[in-house]
C-alpha cells in the first residue's frame, strides 16, 4: 500500500531534519576510525613524547588518537607516508624543523614537497638552541658572552672550533650562520650525534657548540656549561636570564628547534579547522604547558595559515644557510 501524503511529507521533514543535524556535527565527530598520529622518529625522543602528551590531550574531542613511530631517512621516511595517505584527515604526521625546512636542502631526491604535499595543521612547540662553552674553557679564555666570544675569535683567528652533532644538523647550520653574522671563523668538528658532540664539548675538546636547551639544560645548571645566548626571538622561559643571540647583537642567528602537526595535501576545509580547535586547544591547556616544560618546549600553537606562512619563511632561511654553508645535498 503506498503511503499517504502525510505519511511522505513527515518522511521528508524527517529526512531533512536528519541530514542538517549530519552536517551540524563537527568534522571530527563524522569522521571513522581512530586518528593516526605519525612521529617520524624512534620512540622515546622528544617528538614521540609530546606526540603521546597531545593524543591523550585531545581524546575527549577526537577520540582516540594512535602513536605511530616511523623512523628512518632522517624523518622522511615517517613524513612521505603520511604525503601518500588519503587526504581525510585521519593520518597526520609531527613534522619538524628538519624534515620540513633543512632536508629539502640537504636531500637532492627528497620524496616530498615540504609545501604542496601537506596540509599544514598548526605549529606545536618550539625548543630553544643555546650558545654553550665548557665552562673552564670560558673561565681560562675571559669569556662570559657572545661578545667576549666574538671579539677573542676575532683577536685570535683561526684558533676555535665548534662542534655539532653532524653536517648539516641544526647545530651546524646554526654555527655557519653565527659564524657569518659575526664575520669570524671557527672550524667545524662535526660528530655521528649529539650526545658524542656534548660529551666533546665537556670534555673541553671543542670549544663551542649550539645545542638544543633541553639537553644542556642539566650542564648549564650543574656549572660544567657556560651558556652565552639562546637562538630564539624572545627569551627562554626556563632560563630568562639568557640574552638572545638579538640582544647579543646578532639578530639573524634566530635557529631553534620546531616541530608541528601537518596533514596530506587535500585534507577538507572542515577537518583542518576540527583537528586546528582541539590541537590548539591542548597546547593553551595548563596542564599540556606544564607536561612540556621539563623539555623546555615552549607551546606555540597557529593557525593553519599562520603555520603555513612560518614554514614557507624557515624554509627560505635555511635554503641560504646550507648554500651559504656550502653544503652539498646527499
Amino acid at each position: 500500500m503506498s503511503p499517504t501524503p502525510d505519511l511522505r511529507r513527515r518522511r521528508v521533514i524527517a529526512a531533512t531534519a536528519a541530514a542538517a543535524a549530519a552536517s551540524a556535527l563537527p568534522a571530527f565527530a563524522q569522521a571513522t576510525g581512530p586518528l593516526k598520529l605519525v612521529v617520524p622518529y624512534p620512540p622515546g625522543g622528544p617528538l614521540d613524547r609530546i606526540a603521546r602528551i597531545l593524543a591523550e590531550a585531545v581524546k575527549d574531542s577526537l577520540g582516540n588518537v594512535v602513536v605511530e613511530n616511523r623512523p628512518g631517512a632522517g624523518g622522511n621516511l615517517g613524513v612521505d607516508q603520511v604525503a601518500r595517505s588519503a587526504p581525510d584527515g585521519q593520518t597526520i604526521v609531527m613534522g619538524a624543523v628538519a624534515t620540513h625546512a633543512i632536508n629539502p636542502w640537504l636531500f637532492a631526491k627528497l620524496p616530498y614537497d615540504p609545501v604542496k604535499d601537506f596540509t599544514p595543521i598548526t605549529r606545536v612547540a618550539q625548543v630553544p638552541n643555546v650558545l654553550v662553552m665548557n665552562a673552564e674553557a670560558a673561565t681560562r679564555l675571559k669569556i662570559g658572552s657572545a661578545a667576549d666570544l666574538v671579539a677573542y675569535a676575532k683577536a685570535n683567528p683561526a684558533r676555535l672550533n665548534y662542534g655539532s652533532g653532524g653536517n648539516g644538523s641544526a647545530g651546524h647550520l646554526a654555527g655557519e650562520l653565527f659564524k657569518s653574522a659575526a664575520g669570524i671563523f671557527a672550524v667545524h668538528i662535526p660528530y655521528g650525534g649529539a650526545a658524542p658532540m656534548q660529551l666533546a664539548l665537556l670534555a673541553g675538546q671543542i670549544d663551542f657548540s649550539f645545542d638544543n636547551l633541553a639537553s644542556a639544560a642539566a650542564n648549564i645548571r650543574a656549572g660544567r656549561l657556560k651558556a652565552l645566548a639562546v637562538t630564539t626571538t624572545r627569551r627562554a622561559s626556563a632560563m630568562p636570564d639568557l640574552p638572545t643571540m638579538g640582544q647579543a647583537g646578532w639578530p639573524a642567528v634566530s635557529v631553534d628547534t620546531w616541530f608541528g602537526l601537518f596533514g596530506p595535501a587535500g585534507v577538507p576545509v572542515a577537518r583542518v579547522q576540527a583537528l586546528n580547535a582541539a590541537f590548539t586547544a591542548a597546547l593553551r591547556s595548563d596542564d599540556v604547558k606544564s607536561k612540556l616544560a621539563p623539555m623546555m618546549a615552549e607551546p606555540s600553537p597557529t593557525s593553519p595559515d599562520e603555520f603555513l606562512a612560518f614554514v614557507r619563511a624557515e624554509l627560505a632561511k635555511y635554503e641560504t644557510i646550507v648554500k651559504a654553508a656550502g653544503i652539498k645535498p646527499t
